[in-house]
């Protein structure tokens, strides 16, 4: 039976500091995703048999993106299950383990809603790679793929009416929410909005924030803690993932389709406008007009290419991500004191991960 994760992580870090008597390792070389990786190991087990569905195709479909060597790097689990110990309270081992089981349930249903939006992404995309593999809908087809997405939203949800907490169920129903309307945004885009870093910001927020920043929510909500607490664990997804996506938008024009694991360019041949043609438009107000336009014709990727090569886009929007990034690490500094090892280690994983998303390459 898998240990809680509390007793885990303590036995790691007694490990870590007393292994052949050798000077306590700096906390900077503690792996952030090391820490509970077999808690999260636990989740992705857990997550395979809850996509098995009645007709073979169908769980084939679901549990496309969960099979061994598919399951990508498991960020939510990882960063949800780390708030949690984040967070922690002291309680009894029994209510300890009861709380820990229905957090590795928050994070099984938030890696749920986030595959089957990569799944309904790529669809509407017509994307026919996802993580350096063929995408479902490639394999399998539309309509089976869209039917595979609408099943693990089904899963999610009924997993979550299981919590018997509505505050929590209503989160996770707002984070589809804004899913879908940061995608019903980025398809109705007019000139004018395509040109507007604020409309820009909260389209990212909906389509990459908005899951992990209220899935974060319901790991303090479960656990009973104070609203002050609950907007700090909120904030820090909503800063993450709003990093985590400008990096992104910088990788699309310097990554190559082996390292993105998809095709290099592949938003602004899509016609998205994103960070760093922003800011080089800020730069070259001339530029405006080709953003305008849009991309369907390819002089105007090929000019758009051309100013932000010498502009200050690409450093901006570095600059913005690691803004964004301290005020996710900040976030994690105004959680209430602590002198419990775990609970301070798990704080430090967290803003940890803000830096592995800042110096990520793919």
């Amino acid at each position: 039976m898998m240990l809680p994760g509390r007793l885990l992580l303590a036995g790691l870090l007694r490990s870590a500091s007393t292994a052949s008597s050798a000077p306590r390792m700096p906390k900077e070389q503690l792996d952030p995703f090391a820490l509970i990786k077999d808690e999260v190991s636990e989740v992705t087990d857990r997550l395979r048999s809850m996509v098995v569905a009645e007709v073979p195709e169908l769980t084939s479909a679901a549990g496309y993106f969960f099979r061994a060597g598919a399951e990508g790097k498991r960020t939510c689990p990882t960063v949800l299950l780390l708030m949690a110990s984040a967070i922690s309270m002291d309680m009894t081992d029994g209510l300890e383990n009861k709380l820990r089981a229905r957090h590795m349930c928050v994070a099984e249903i938030t890696e749920m809603i986030h595959i089957s939006s990569l799944i309904h992404d790529d669809v509407l995309d017509d994307a026919d790679t996802r993580r350096g593999m063929d995408s479902l809908n490639f394999t399998v087809g539309k309509k089976l793929a869209v039917l595979a997405g609408d099943f693990l939203l089904f899963r999610a949800f009924s997993a979550a009416v299981s919590l018997d907490n509505t505050e929590v169920v209503s989160l996770l129903a707002t984070a589809v929410n804004n899913l879908v309307t940061g995608e019903i945004m980025q398809m109705s885009i007019t000139p004018a909005q395509r040109c507007s870093m604020d409309y820009y910001l909260q389209k990212t927020y909906y389509k990459t924030a908005a899951l992990i920043s209220n899935s974060c929510k319901a790991i303090a909500v479960l656990a009973g803690q104070t609203t002050e607490v609950q907007a700090l664990a909120y904030q820090y997804g909503r800063y993450l993932g709003i990093a985590y996506q400008l990096i992104d938008d910088i990788l699309d024009f310097t990554g190559t389709s082996a390292s993105l694991g998809k095709a290099s360019l592949s938003d602004i041949h899509q016609g998205i406008v994103t960070a760093p043609i922003l800011f080089a438009m800020e730069e070259f107000p001339e530029l405006r007009e080709i953003v305008e336009q849009g991309f369907d014709d390819p002089s105007n990727v090929k000019t758009a290419l051309e100013y932000l090569s010498k502009s200050q886009g690409m450093e901006r929007t570095r600059l913005l991500a690691a803004e964004h990034a301290k005020l996710a690490a900040d976030a994690i500094d105004g959680l209430p004191e602590s002198e419990d090892q775990v609970v301070l280690s798990s704080r430090r994983a967290l803003k940890d991960i803000t830096q592995k998303f800042m110096r990520r390459t793919k």
